[in-house]
This record gives structure tokens, C-alpha cells and sequence, in this order.
């Protein structure tokens, strides 16, 4: 499960690189992925998740516990 945010599910993407004469050759966008520890109060334990930028802003906005139930049901937290 590398490269892959456990909150909103963004990966790497591929693309070009693009000179100026056009010439093309492949190149990948890594999403902007941090380790975090998040305490959740409910089960009283810590949990790490590597997430995107986006993902930590969902956590301050929803909390740590609706997010990761949201997560699992899309499938991307496991």
C-alpha cells in the first residue's frame, strides 16, 4: 500500500514531461503523502495513517473517527 492515501484514496498518477519542442517522455505525480499519528478517544488508542494534505484537512474538519469510518466504506482504509 504504498503511495496510496488512506483517507481519500489518491495515488500515482502518470503523465509526460513535455519539452519545448514538444518532445514527450513519461513522468509520475505523487500525491503530497505525510505520516501521521491520530489519537482516537473512542477506542482509546493511537492509529497511524499515511495521508494525503487533502486527508488531513477532512481529519480537522470531521474528526479522526468519521473519516475513517467513511474511509472504510469506501474502501480505502483497511
Amino acid at each position: 500500500m504504498s503511495r496510496i492515501c488512506q483517507i481519500t484514496g489518491k495515488a500515482v498518477m502518470s503523465g509526460n514531461n513535455v519539452s519545448h519542442s514538444k518532445r514527450r517522455t513519461k513522468r509520475k505525480f505523487y500525491p503530497n503523502l505525510q505520516t501521521k499519528k491520530f489519537y482516537i478517544p473512542e477506542e482509546d488508542k493511537f492509529i497511524t495513517l499515511k495521508i494525503s494534505a487533502k486527508g488531513i484537512r477532512i481529519i480537522n474538519k470531521k474528526g479522526v473517527a468519521a473519516t475513517i469510518k467513511e474511509a472504510k466504506a469506501k474502501g480505502f482504509y483497511k
